[in-house]
Parts: structure tokens; C-alpha cells; sequence
């Protein structure tokens, strides 16, 4: 049994361990086989450096997880073919059908932690290409794994052991989708990005109903709404918030009328905006009073706009758990840079006397680490910014869209350009485009740092950190006066090297963080200035 490898336990030195009584991982023919042996065991080492194989190993997953809950890690990138579940051991194995398939997870998991019922947990490539499992010990999960095949396949679902469906046929290609604990607004392009993963969105509409922000969502195909629900249903768009509630809609046709931001015929790009009115035809209305629901209400102190966007009691803006997984669902969704979301944003209706490069960079750099910004030379309110990557595009975008700087409400909007050209060598563009990609003032560059824990909607109350002993809360407030706005309140921290201080409006805590944030304040002391969930 020497010759026996294996993938990674929890640590990374060699060690002995018996996965799953009554199966035996054997490696000599590169094959992981559950033959119902109960006298062999594993040699665990560490394979983070496995090359790349069809078969994915998961570790870590939280105690009574569902087979189905682990097909659906893998779902968004292609078929499943296979799947052995260690319970035992918080473990399990996933076959995909392509080596393409799983380098493409493997990719994308790498950049957004993959969770399940909110637990991270670890994926990696297995040592083995190919997962046999003929043991009656896995008999539940290839049922299972059956009847989504059969779903994905469009046919019939298998029955498992006891003779019950374990998944019908999807009843309507619309899914009905109710947002929870919505700490952050949850708009229909948000919502298009996360669900067109799964296949052709079609149509959607928007509206709010019993306090709470809620979708209809039309797929070319019942199957890719299946394949959807299965994946997306309980997950989170933003860490511990924004849940998912997903159910097929007793509609099988959604009516669009306008295309506007409360809905959107893809199919039909020439419909009007209506300038206001209500997208949602009597018919498609009549029938949202009908489609039962079974989900947890809002939470307390909150309420919704018309158009859903949240309004919070100040302090109750949870934190993202990172800039990179700030826009995905449970790291199961289409935000991700290996999706194709770009990352370069087009800002416009700037004040064209007022901007430059440099405010961009120190604004936009809140939500993600700015590589290039460029000014349109010949449309001076207007901006390319890339960003590091489309996820904090996306966080920049949703956050900075709407907001005010230098008085003009700004509009950020996803670019159709892949990246910011610099200009020729020689040629003078006035200053106009600047390269930041090896700017020490990055946020987000050091992995695991505390910014990515820190990262919250511009407010009026700015959180300042690295403060000199010798700095007094007069000497901040007249610095803060000095931006251009008026410094409401001030509390320092225990340390005193940290304090909050909240200005009259967002606007001017914007202004405040554009010329503050790095602010020499002697002694080495470089002030960090940053947007604030607390009020003072």
C-alpha cells in the first residue's frame, strides 16, 4: 500500500487516516474506487500542487451537507459525472465531465471562496483522473447525482432507493425570487449576471411585495431554471446577506412592457422605458397574488424603496467577507473575473473642472485595487477606470453609481472595453490617463488583510486609522473643515490612533476622502481615511 496516494486531510504534513470505512482510494491506475473494502487505509499528503484532473477534491464541507448541495458547487461549469461523499470526514469527491470543466472551477473557487449553508470550504484538484464508485455505501448520492444528470439533460429524473423522486421536472422556465436580509441593493443587472450562469435569460421583472425586494426571471429553457434553482436557492449575493429564495413561478410567460430598471425584456431591446410607469402589466400582477410563498420576512428595522433598494437603521450594514467575493452568490455565481465580467467601468456626468485622475483612483480604490484611469479627451466628463478584476468593478460600480462628487451625480456603468490604453510613448495627453498598476496605495493587494473586512457604502461617517499620538480631534476637525464641509461630530477610538468623524453629508465625506485619504501627517504617519458603517 505504499504506492497509495491520496489528496489532502486538514494539515499538510504525511500522515495515516481512515477516510470512509468501506472504501479504498487506489492510485496505481489513477482511480479513486469505493469497492467496500473496510480493511484498507489512506496515506494523506498534500496536493495543493496536483496538476489539473476532472476529479475535484472538497474538504471542509459543514456536517449533514446534502449530496445535492455538492453537485450544485459544481454545476455552474458543466456536467457532473460522478460524485463519492465521505460524511465521515466533512469530505467528498467531484467528477466532472471535462478536465476543461474543472480547471475552469478549480479557476474560479480560487478567487471566490466557495461556501455551502455559509461554511467555507476548500476545493482543489484530486491526485486521481477518475472517480469509480460501484459500492452500495454510495448508492443516495448517485441517485442523486441521476436525476440531475437527467435534468441537465432535459429527460425524466431517476428515483432513489426509497422509490421518491428526488427531483421533478421543472414546472415553468420562471423562477420566483425573493431577496432576504437584503443589507445592500440588488439590482436587475446584479440579478441578470448571477442567473445567466445557468443558461438564456429571457425576461425579468422587479417589484416589491409584503416589504420585500422580489424577482420574476424567464429562462429560454425550464431546465436552465432548474439547474438555477437547484445551484442559486438559500445562497447569499453578499456574505451573510442578500439571500436567495428561489421557487418556480405558477407563470410561464413573463409580459414585459418597458425596459427600464425595474424590467427588461432582453428579447426585445426596442421597447420603450415608460418614463415612470409601472413595468408590470394587470395580468402578471394579478398573478404575483397567486404564487405562494413560504419565506422568512424582512428584517426588523429595515424597509424598501419602491424600487427595493435598501434602506438600513445606521450600523446594521453587515461587512463583506472580501472585495472579491463582495459580488457573488456563495462564490456560486457569474460576478467572477473568470466569468468574463469586465472590469474596466466608464464613469460619467463628472465635473470636468474638478476631476482627475488621482480623485478617481483615491475614490474607486474604496471598492477594489484601480490600475489605470483615463479621462475621454475629447468628453471630459467622462472616465474609463479599470479595475483590478470585474468583481470590484462590480462593488465600485453598485456603490459609486448615483453618488455625488465635486456636485454633479456621477454615473458608473460597465465599460465595453477589456482594458485602458495607455498612450503612445512621446505623446502628450495632458495628463488625462495614468497608470496606477504599481501604486503603493492599493487597498486590496496584501491577501488577507483587514480592508477586505471593511468595505461599505459611502457615508456621511468616515473611519480614520493611523492617527500620530500627537494629533488632537481640533487638529483633525480644522483639517476636515478645510476640505470644503462641516465636521458634525468626532470620537476617537481607545488606541487613539483610530476615531470616526461624521461630516453634514456624503457628499462632503466623498470630497473629505478624496484629499484626505494618505494625507502626510508628519512623522511618517500617512492618514487612511475610509467610508463607515457607524454613526457617532
Amino acid at each position: 500500500m505504499d504506492g497509495i496516494a491520496s489528496d489532502v486531510a486538514v494539515g499538510v504534513k504525511r500522515s495515516s487516516d481512515e477516510l470512509l470505512s468501506g472504501s479504498l482510494y487506489n492510485s496505481p491506475n489513477s482511480s479513486v474506487t469505493a469497492n467496500g473494502s473496510d480493511s484498507k487505509k489512506l496515506r494523506v499528503e498534500d496536493s495543493m500542487d496536483s496538476p489539473p484532473s476532472r476529479v475535484i477534491h472538497i474538504r471542509k464541507l459543514p456536517n449533514e451537507v446534502s449530496e445535492t448541495e455538492v453537485i450544485a458547487l459544481g454545476l455552474p461549469f458543466g456536467k457532473v459525472t460522478n460524485i463519492l461523499m465521505l460524511k465521515g470526514k466533512n469530505q467528498a469527491f467531484l467528477e466532472l465531465g471535462t478536465e476543461e470543466a474543472a480547471v475552469t472551477m478549480v479557476n474560479y473557487y480560487t478567487a471566490v471562496t466557495p461556501q455551502v449553508r455559509n461554511v467555507p470550504v476548500f476545493i482543489q484538484y484530486s491526485n486521481h483522473k477518475e472517480l469509480k464508485t460501484d459500492s452500495a455505501l454510495n448508492q443516495r448520492a448517485q441517485a442523486v447525482l441521476q436525476a440531475v444528470s437527467a435534468v441537465q439533460e432535459g429527460g425524466s429524473p431517476s428515483s432513489d432507493a426509497a422509490g421518491e423522486s428526488v427531483l421533478a421536472p421543472a414546472p415553468s422556465p420562471v423562477l420566483r425570487i425573493i431577496i432576504d436580509n437584503m443589507f445592500y441593493p440588488v439590482t436587475l443587472d446584479v440579478l441578470q449576471q448571477i442567473f445567466s450562469k445557468f443558461g438564456t435569460v429571457m425576461k425579468i421583472i422587479t417589484f416589491t411585495k409584503n416589504n420585500q425586494f422580489q424577482a420574476l426571471l424567464q429562462f429560454s429553457d425550464p431546465v436552465n431554471a432548474q439547474q438555477a434553482k437547484l445551484s442559486l436557492d438559500g445562497q447569499n449575493i453578499y456574505n451573510s446577506c442578500c439571500t436567495l429564495r428561489i421557487d418556480f413561478s405558477k407563470l410561464v410567460n413573463l409580459n414585459v412592457k418597458y425596459n427600464n430598471d425595474k424590467s427588461r425584456d432582453y428579447t426585445r431591446p426596442e421597447l420603450p422605458a415608460g418614463d415612470g410607469q409601472p413595468p408590470v402589466d394587470p395580468a402578471v400582477a394579478a398573478a404575483l397574488n397567486k404564487d405562494s410563498t413560504s419565506l422568512l420576512g424582512t428584517p426588523s428595522g429595515t424597509s424598501y424603496s419602491s424600487a427595493g433598494a435598501f434602506q438600513s437603521s445606521l450600523g446594521a450594514i453587515s461587512p463583506l467577507s472580501a472585495a472579491a467575493a463582495a459580488a457573488a452568490a456563495a462564490g456560486r455565481v457569474a460576478l467572477s473575473g473568470h466569468s468574463g465580467t469586465n472590469g474596466v467601468l466608464l464613469a460619467s456626468n463628472l465635473n470636468e473642472e474638478m476631476v482627475t485622475p488621482q480623485s478617481l483612483f483615491t475614490l474607486f480604490g474604496v471598492y477594489g485595487d484601480v490600475q489605470r484611469v483615463k479621462i475621454l479627451y475629447n468628453k471630459k466628463d467622462s472616465a474609463l477606470i479599470q479595475m483590478a478584476d470585474g468583481n470590484q468593478a462590480q462593488l465600485a460600480m453598485s456603490h459609486l453609481n448615483g453618488q455625488k462628487m465635486y456636485g454633479k451625480i456621477i454615473r458608473v456603468t460597465l465599460s465595453k472595453h477589456h482594458t485602458v490604453q495607455l498612450p503612445r510613448e512621446g505623446l502628450d495627453d495632458q495628463g488625462l490617463t495614468k497608470d496606477f498598476t504599481n501604486s503603493p496605495l492599493h487597498r486590496f493587494k496584501k491577501p488577507g488583510s483587514k480592508n477586505f473586512q471593511n468595505i461599505f457604502p459611502p457615508s456621511a461617517t468616515l473611519h480614520l486609522s493611523n492617527i500620530p499620538e500627537d494629533v488632537t480631534e481640533d487638529d483633525l476637525r480644522l483639517l476636515f473643515s478645510n476640505s470644503g464641509g462641516t465636521v458634525k461630530a468626532f470620537k476617537f477610538f481607545q488606541d487613539r490612533k483610530m476615531a470616526l468623524l461624521q461630516m453634514s453629508t456624503v457628499e462632503e465625506a466623498i470630497q473629505a476622502l478624496i484629499d484626505l485619504h494618505n494625507y502626510d501627517m508628519g512623522g511618517g504617519h500617512r492618514l487612511r481615511v475610509s467610508f463607515s458603517k457607524s454613526t457617532i
